[in-house]
């Protein structure tokens, strides 16, 4: 289990602000994921060193978005201003964890600009709606070499995050490789003094240390 990618919702500024202002920020690049069919949203992203990646992601006016728990909850920040919506870690065997969570994760895909099929699992999503602290997991079914990761050169790395909630909740949803998935990542974990969830991350660029 690793951590995979952060997921930040939009504002009232849509992708393409939401990602101009990011890319300032950070000075480097996004990248046009393409469009989720299934969960009624879309996505930039842009690679970060050991293999994670930072997701830009908006709600579209699509039937899926109302019924797709991803949808919803992407939504639902939006409206509340946008944000840091939350942590996702990869795991090569889905079918455990869906043994501890006792569900079937659900297939997800996007066609990047390129034509390429981008296609995974993922579980946990309702959990992440409830309790925003908590990561979901996914699965990827596409080609290691096309991970989004690799979509540029990656110059920024993510090195801490701040989280308002409980290490010990998150190791009794997922178990503990949960925990093991931030290793190498400075991790603060805060009361919450409201909405658990990612309160900031911090990144390493070319410009210092970021904190967004």
């Amino acid at each position: 289990m690793r951590l995979d990618h952060i997921s930040f919702a939009v504002g009232p500024d849509g992708l393409a602000g939401t990602t101009v202002a990011l890319a300032g920020l950070l000075n480097s690049k996004f990248y046009d994921g393409g469009i989720h069919p299934r969960f009624g949203t879309r996505n930039m992203i842009m690679p970060l060193k050991n293999g994670m990646y930072l997701e830009v992601v908006e709600v579209l006016d699509h039937p899926a978005s109302d019924k797709a728990p991803f949808g919803q909850a992407v939504r639902t920040r939006s409206e509340d201003g946008g944000g840091w919506l939350g942590w996702v870690v990869a795991v090569d065997d889905m079918e455990e964890v869906e043994r501890r969570i006792g569900r079937h994760a659900v297939p997800g895909n996007r066609r990047r600009p390129d034509g390429i099929n981008m296609e995974w699992r993922q579980i946990g999503v309702r959990g992440m709606q409830a309790d925003p602290q908590l990561p979901f997991v996914i699965s990827w079914d596409s080609d290691p070499a096309e991970h989004p990761s690799q979509a540029g050169t990656p110059e920024v790395e993510l090195v801490a995050l701040e989280i308002a909630g409980d290490p010990q909740r998150v190791a009794d949803w997922l178990g503990q490789p949960a925990i093991e998935a931030l290793e190498g990542l400075e991790v603060k974990w805060v009361a919450p003094n409201g909405t658990p969830g990612i309160i900031a991350a911090q990144f390493s660029t070319s410009e210092g240390n970021i904190r967004v």
